[in-house]
């Protein structure tokens, strides 16, 4: 699915307050790339929505036709 630059920061906006929040990471990161990312939560949602692991989706509501 692709996603609207709106949508794709709010996807790695709430991933990465789940990773500051002590959720495990969906990619495997050795100490040196954490190291080399600073152990960044938002470089580390990056990561994941390039990989496409980021576990959310988004709803998108139908739009409204007229009469």
């Amino acid at each position: 699915m692709k996603y609207t630059r709106f949508e794709k920061a709010r996807l790695i906006g709430a991933r990465a307050l789940q990773i500051a929040q002590g959720a495990p990471f969906m990619i495997d990161l050795s100490s040196k790339d954490l190291e080399a990312i600073r152990f960044n939560p938002i470089e580390i949602a990056k990561l994941e929505y390039e990989k496409g692991l980021i576990p959310m989706d988004v709803k998108r509501s139908a739009p409204v036709l007229k009469k």
